[in-house]
């Protein structure tokens, strides 16, 4: 009995080195990728380059240029943010708490030029100019932020935490927050505040100090409208969401009357790809960026509306299952912050195209045109992919 029982602790012992050399190889976290998140984000991706195309070839044909221009510097942003996606990935997660404090650093640099002398584009100042490359900092800055409040929060394990968490948090958040604000971007800004709830929640911060934040939140939009410190065209938007039966269709209310068109026309199985007539003639401003979920709706109907969402839906379990079975609170916190970013962002864009939510140009992740925003929609998969390889170590 004695022989058996050692024989049994030694072949234990065997297989535990052995999966230990497994990991401890250059390609052993690499055999736990999660296989379904990247199918959900091919879809995503090779959808939007598709819609893409469909919102822009007419248009571009009309004035010359080549119908694949915005493809191409899509594709070429795509070649970007894949690289990044494998060396976020490549790296142990945890490395990046150590190096979360230089990573939000750089990006709060970054959107501080960004104030200071970027390019305004849309009447906001959130373009970084290099030649004849543009990028948007504020997107790179929410897996910074990400990383800063997971860094922040992964040792404190001593159950629901309070008012110190709170205004550590709130204060990490606010700076770039505010100076997305000065751009002015209100709806990148609200994804910012979106990522500081999901975090905190995870964190177990105490429940009536979410709701006083929720409660200052409200009250601050508020003050922010009546000091007039919002700029016109947000006041308008936001005015023409809550009194849309007052709005001029012609003015304010063009845009969302436009996009329920055109979603509306699609019905079960849409008019057909490169089809759509709101879609060719351009009658949907922004319909390969902020709404182009209305080219879905239009060409494809129904189905590939129920397509997309399923591929959204996807994404999003898979990335709850990420938080759920990583190893420690720096990882969950991690994907927690990932899944508010594209939930929330799902949720805002859809919502503007179907005239449920005010228009704030939020981008709908991996689908709308915008390089930078695909770059750091994809290296927050690497984040997710990082935590997921890494759950058994």
């Amino acid at each position: 009995m004695t022989q058996l029982d050692y024989g049994n602790d030694r072949e234990a012992r065997l297989v535990r080195e052995t999966v230990q050399r497994q990991w401890a190889g250059p390609y052993g976290a690499a055999r736990n990728i999660d296989p379904l998140l990247l199918v959900a984000v091919a879809g995503l991706v090779g959808l939007g380059l598709v819609m893409i195309f469909s919102a822009t070839h007419h248009q571009l044909e009309l004035r010359g240029a080549d119908p694949m221009h915005f493809v191409t510097r899509q594709l070429i942003s795509l070649g970007i943010g894949l690289v990044a996606l494998l060396i976020v990935a490549a790296v142990d997660y945890r490395l990046f708490r150590a190096w979360a404090p230089v990573i939000y650093a750089v990006a709060i640099i970054m959107l501080i030029i960004t104030a200071a002398t970027g390019t305004t584009v849309n009447a906001s100042r959130a373009w970084i100019v290099f030649g004849g490359f543009q990028f948007q900092p504020a997107e790179l800055a929410k897996p910074a932020l990400i990383l800063m409040l997971a860094a922040l929060f992964h040792e404190r394990r001593e159950g629901a935490l309070g008012m110190r968490a709170l205004v550590d948090a709130v204060v990490l958040a606010a700076i770039p927050t505010g100076l997305i604000l000065l751009q002015p971007d209100l709806g990148t800004a609200i994804v910012f505040v979106a990522i500081t709830f999901g975090v905190l929640l995870l964190a177990r911060v105490h429940v009536r100090y979410m709701i006083a934040l929720a409660v200052i939140g409200v009250l601050s939009m508020l003050g922010a409208y009546q000091l007039n410190i919002l700029q016109e065209y947000q006041v308008e938007r936001l005015t023409t969401f809550f009194n849309a039966a007052d709005a001029d269709p012609q003015s304010a209310g063009y845009n969302v009357n436009q996009a329920i068109i055109a979603v509306g026309s699609g019905q079960f199985s849409g008019q057909g790809l490169l089809q759509g007539t709101q879609t060719s003639l351009g009658y949907v401003p922004e319909n390969h960026t902020d709404f182009i979920f209305t080219v879905v709706g239009e060409e494809l109907g129904f189905l590939g509306a129920a397509l997309l969402l399923g591929l959204y839906a996807l994404l999003l379990w898979r990335a709850l299952r990420v938080a759920a079975m990583a190893r420690d609170t720096l990882g969950t916190l991690i994907a927690g912050g990932v899944v508010a970013v594209f939930s929330f962002q799902l949720f805002i864009n859809v919502g503007m195209a179907v005239g449920i939510m005010p228009v704030t140009g939020l981008p709908l992740p991996f689908v709308s045109y915008g390089g930078t925003s695909l770059i750091g929609s994809l290296i927050m998969i690497g984040l997710l992919q990082n935590v997921h390889m890494r759950r058994h170590r």
